[in-house]
């Protein structure tokens, strides 16, 4: 392993997949972007670091890498990078946040892979919204407003903040179509937010996240935001499932870099369901481990 390099895990973590296998559509199509890969860490190296550099939530990768410092993890330490993905059950159009799993798809092009990026969302009691809308207009060196319920939480907020580099929307935003006219998919000031819980109910990108997604984007882009903590997906004739830690372990990791163990019963169902005519090949004690476990990342779960 070489210090402070990525090393890719293995081709059968690649993309491509071939449905109209057993209990799955009959048209194929992509169920999997994206591969496993490893990271050395270097002495100056925190998690927080880590995770930018590879376009990753700071929780998923200290759910991914169980027992780690994420401030400290030590220099010659070995993660694994969650940078495989299997795409969530919902029509691939537009834009996706996936909130449990704090993270979004873009179908650009239909029957094409998305490209993907982490999201902060909301904190406890200012829960992101699951539902469906579009992206009214757009703004680059936004201004924001601060409502009066943030207001209140921080006297010391001005009444405006002007665009800039201090401004917590970052220097893009996409504004949403939801009531009220305060959601918004934007960047920020503050990018160890993404891939936390710790925002008003917006989504948040790295800078340069947001500046890529705002040049793709046109006004009235579907915007589809669900909530699925498992995921399942044939890739190359081997069915996989990936399990994502609940919002309130999320927080857990983020208090304490550890979760009290919550097993997903949803699980084993789903990957019955999806493995059809191919039950027979199901390796249930994996797909139990994955459902304690919750490391987000996919694992195979036929023999």
């Amino acid at each position: 392993m070489v210090k402070g390099r990525w090393v890719a895990l293995g081709s059968a973590m690649l993309a491509a997949v071939g449905l109209g296998l057993p209990g799955t559509a009959s048209r194929a199509e992509v169920a999997m972007i994206g591969a496993l890969q490893t990271y050395t860490t270097t002495h100056e190296d925190t998690l927080l670091d880590v995770a930018r550099k590879n376009d990753l939530g700071f929780v998923e990768l200290v759910a991914a890498n169980p027992g780690l410092d994420p401030w400290v993890p030590g220099e010659g330490v070995t993660l694994l990078l969650p940078t495989a993905h299997l795409l969530p059950e919902v029509a691939r159009h537009g834009i996706v946040v996936n909130l449990t799993e704090m993270r979004m798809y873009y179908f650009r092009t239909p029957g094409e892979a998305p490209e993907t990026h982490p999201v902060g969302i909301g904190s406890e009691g200012n829960n992101t919204p699951v539902s469906s809308t579009h992206v009214t207009h757009k703004m680059a060196n936004p201004i924001w407003v601060p409502p009066a319920s943030i207001r209140r939480e921080k006297p010391e907020l001005p009444a405006v903040v002007p665009a800039g580099p201090d401004n917590p929307m970052g220097l893009f935003a996409l504004y949403l179509g939801f009531p009220g006219g305060n959601w918004r998919i934007h960047g920020t000031n503050e990018p160890y937010a993404v891939g936390r819980r710790v925002t008003h109910g917006c989504m948040r990108l790295y800078p340069e996240d947001i500046e890529d997604l705002f040049h793709k984007v046109s006004p009235g882009t579907q915007v589809t935001i669900i909530d699925q903590p498992v995921k399942v997906g044939w890739v190359d004739g081997e069915l996989y499932i990936e399990v994502h830690p609940t919002k309130r372990q999320a927080d857990e990791l983020e208090e304490t870099h550890h979760m009290t163990e919550d097993m997903a019963t949803e699980a084993l169902p789903i990957a019955i369901k999806a493995a059809g005519d191919a039950v027979a090949r199901l390796d249930e004690p994996t797909v139990l481990r994955a459902a304690r476990e919750r490391r987000g990342y996919p694992i195979r779960i036929t023999q």
